[in-house]
């Protein structure tokens, strides 16, 4: 498949210059193009920057729902390892790249650090914010609850849950040469998988969606609704997430995406753990190894005795960044350089020239 390689600064300016067209701060813009860039910089299609801004043209500054500029509000806690925040609806990556590095000021004063945000945005790719945190040599977790209802409860008709991610990495660099990372939505696929389909002609895999009647779909045109992954299992991990919210004091699901009322909120929930790794240090490894050694050992017996060619979560995203690097720049595709000329046009801003940028066959 032919990509064209745009420099990450070109892109950058680009992103940053759409969210400040749409009112957000130079510093929520400079976030918000962090995020996007490492997201494409990691192959990852369904949460980069077209995500980013349509989700905002939805639910964002331009319906009138996530505020520019604003502020985070610190809630009383009596806890030390752990802040419970009220975003009030700032832009979710501004939000989300704070959260964590708070976490991690926590996890090496108390060995664990935990930051739970309420009124939040959507902040899109989880997977982005615990690897940053793995490749400074952390354990990290976060989980969010969505923006909108799109997924149905196992046995159900209607959708009245989100897609509701999990994201967990480790600093698993001196063992594979990466962080381990498991990222996902507990839909079959995500909201963002149909749309990237949809653009790639490309069918769904069965039993993820269902069309307006309910009935199962492939087609992306037709999907209004999505089906949690591995049935009761894939629904069960999803329920985690609104329990989180629920208990932190997000809105009721069926209610996200509408108008807000007294009795009822609109934003989603976001929850953040950091782990440093000496909190769970046993020193109490066999052979004399050392913890780093540990984990060396037991992820090679994982992969051993014919298991050699097994992938690990992760080593799909660190062979895109590993693209990213060796072709210097983000890697995009015609169909996505032409909704970044839309974005451009939206934003008063040239178009790229396709013709500028070097074109790669993967």
């Amino acid at each position: 498949m032919t990509y064209y390689v745009v420099p990450e600064e070109v892109h950058n300016k680009l992103v940053e210059a759409a969210y400040i067209h749409r009112g957000y701060t130079s510093d929520e813009a400079a976030d918000g193009a962090r995020f996007c860039s490492t997201a494409a910089y990691y192959g990852i299609r369904t949460h980069h920057a077209i995500k980013a801004l349509h989700l905002d043209e939805l639910f964002g500054s331009k319906a009138g729902k996530w505020m520019p500029g604003a502020e985070i509000k610190k809630i009383d806690n009596k806890f030390l390892a752990s802040e419970v925040w009220d975003s009030q609806k700032k832009l979710g990556p501004a939000v989300a790249y704070k959260a964590m590095d708070t976490c991690i000021k926590l996890a090496d004063q108390y060995g664990v650090g935990i930051v739970s945000v309420e009124n939040a945005t959507h902040y899109l790719w989880g997977g982005g914010y615990v690897i940053d945190a793995a490749l400074k040599g952390y354990i990290a977790y976060t989980n969010c609850t969505s923006a909108t209802s799109e997924v149905v409860p196992y046995g159900g008709k209607r959708p009245t849950m989100g897609t509701n991610p999990h994201s967990w990495a480790f600093p698993t660099q001196d063992a594979v040469g990466f962080p381990i990372v498991v990222d996902w939505a507990t839909s079959t696929v995500a909201m963002g998988r149909v749309q990237q389909f949809k653009r790639e002609s490309k069918k769904l895999p069965p039993n993820s969606a269902v069309d307006r009647n309910g009935h199962p779909t492939i087609e992306p045109d037709e999907a209004v609704a999505l089906l949690p992954f591995g049935m009761h299992k894939g629904y069960g991990l999803g329920l985690v997430d609104e329990l989180y919210s629920a208990y932190t004091g997000g809105c009721l699901p069926s209610q996200r995406g509408v108008a807000s009322t007294s009795e009822s909120k609109s934003g989603s929930t976001f929850f953040f753990q950091v782990i440093h790794p000496e909190a769970i240090n046993s020193h109490d490894y066999v052979r004399g190894l050392n913890q780093s050694e540990n984990v060396r050992a037991i992820l090679n017996d994982i992969l051993g005795q014919g298991n050699e060619k097994c992938l690990l979560p992760g080593q799909i995203e660190a062979e895109a960044a590993q693209l990213s690097a060796k072709h210097e720049g983000l890697l995009f595709t015609e169909a996505e350089l032409t909704e970044f000329a839309h974005i451009a046009e939206d934003c008063q801003q040239t178009p790229w020239d396709m013709a500028k940028f070097k074109s790669v066959e993967i």
